[in-house]
């Protein structure tokens, strides 16, 4: 019987990092919709397509069992790589460049979110 390694404060800190900055940068995007809806209901419903994410990604099933357009778009969107790195620390296993991944999509969204907030804050205040 094979004994599991325990997780270490290492990876935790690492998990908590993707997570804190996964959050930041959708919380960027939600400033977006916020500064540009005319109504509340229209900033709300910004997040219904963000909702979907996690389940059109490896968070569930392997992204090889999904069928061809869903595998190639699962792929290639940010949850995936962030879950199979989540995945890969806690498992105490080798995280590949799934990690480095996760944080460019990460770091991505949340330069282009600010910039774009910014702009959409100067428009509507000034």
């Amino acid at each position: 019987m094979r004994v599991p390694h325990p997780v270490g404060p290492l990876a935790w800190l690492a998990v908590a990092g993707i997570l804190l900055l996964f959050t930041l940068a959708l919380t960027w995007l939600a400033v977006i919709a916020g500064l540009s809806a005319k109504t509340v209901d229209g900033a709300s419903a910004f997040s219904y397509p963000l909702i979907f994410l996690p389940f059109v990604s490896s968070a569930f099933v392997p992204a090889e069992t999904m069928p061809g357009p869903v595998r190639w778009f699962a792929e290639n969107q940010p949850v995936t790589s962030i879950v199979n790195s989540i995945q890969a620390l806690f498992a105490v296993e080798p995280v590949g460049s799934d990690i480095w991944v996760a944080l460019a999509w990460c770091l991505g969204i949340l330069v282009v979110s600010y910039l774009f907030a910014m702009r959409a804050y100067r428009r509507r205040f000034a």
